[in-house]
């Protein structure tokens, strides 16, 4: 008996998803946990002031003059706006036509633009680039500001003022005391971070290392929903001498450097109407063409806050 099948008849309608499945990072820790600001200026200027150094022999005869003496001067420190830009054309055709997932093409590419120059903002944050004010202008990523650090002794730490990046030396594994000597600096200098970034390979490094201080993720067992026994090798706290930090993975972070940051003092400036901007550019031919900017930059308020320990294999 003949079977009249699929693959013999015509007009069978195509079965696609109104479901598009995106798996590719799109996480900026760094860059979300910052606070956002209003700038005014290409070149942003803030105060850094610091305290005259403590003494013991403070005390002084009764009925004796003052002896006066100034107050430490504030230091002057500044980075530079960077323009980011991603801009995108779309046929008047392609937005026209009907389409699985998505109504107008245009509005779900400026979407995923914007996406993607949030993570290239982030990728800047973590890269090796001091800051310059000639075009294009770049602003200084962390490592031109950390100044509390631990390096390999052949390497060269930068100024710290943003004008210069680490230069690198033999290649350490990492250790727990090389975090714990960077966080007694920053804690000495006043600081208190509470957040240890790290890229996914120190990730799991980090998680490896053994101490007494760890705070692994915990697993609750109750009588209402018993679950399955599970062996838990992450570490998502970890608790030091001087303070506790959140650990945190940046998969945008290079895996030769952990960074210790606190949030009170890490900003990201951004000049009036230049966040993730939507500029409509002026059509050329048959199609739509539209441009996400922001102009940006990073602004450490207390660098002393922050640490780094480089040179890692």
């Amino acid at each position: 008996m003949a079977i009249y099948k699929t693959s013999d008849s015509v007009g069978e309608r195509e079965d696609l998803s109104d479901v598009i499945t995106r798996i590719d990072p799109d996480t900026t820790p760094l860059f979300s946990n910052m606070k956002k600001i209003a700038t005014k200026a290409v070149t942003h200027q803030w105060q850094v002031q610091e305290l005259a150094s403590a003494v013991a022999t403070n005390h002084v005869n009764e009925g004796s003059d003052f002896s006066f003496t100034n107050v430490q001067p504030t230091t002057l420190a500044t980075n530079h706006h960077q323009i980011f830009a991603q801009a995108v054309s779309v046929s008047a055709t392609l937005d026209a036509v009907d389409k699985a997932g998505r109504d107008r093409e245009t509005a779900y590419a400026k979407v995923l633009k914007g996406i993607e120059q949030r993570r290239d903002i982030e990728k800047s944050l973590c890269s090796s680039t001091a800051k310059s004010a000639s075009d294009p202008r770049k602003f200084g990523s962390i490592e031109t500001y950390v100044s509390n650090l631990s390096k390999a002794s052949d390497a060269t730490a930068s100024a710290g003022d943003g004008s210069d990046t680490h230069t690198d030396g033999t290649a350490r594994a990492l250790t727990l005391a090389m975090v714990d000597d960077v966080a007694q600096q920053i804690y000495v200098d006043g600081g208190e971070p509470d957040m240890l970034i790290l890229s996914p390979s120190k990730k799991a490094t980090f998680s490896g290392l053994s101490s007494g201080s760890v705070a692994s993720n915990q697993i609750e067992m109750t009588a209402s929903a018993p679950t399955d026994a599970v062996i838990v090798g992450s570490v998502s706290l970890y608790l030091h001498d001087f303070g506790k930090l959140n650990v945190v993975i940046d998969r945008h972070m290079q895996d030769d450097r952990v960074y210790l940051l606190d949030n009170d003092y890490i900003s990201m400036g951004a000049l009036p109407n230049r966040s993730f901007a939507v500029s409509d550019i002026a059509p050329t031919g048959d199609a739509t063409k539209s441009a996400i900017v922001s102009e940006m930059t990073f602004i450490p308020t207390a660098p002393k806050s922050m640490g780094a320990v480089f040179d890692l294999s």
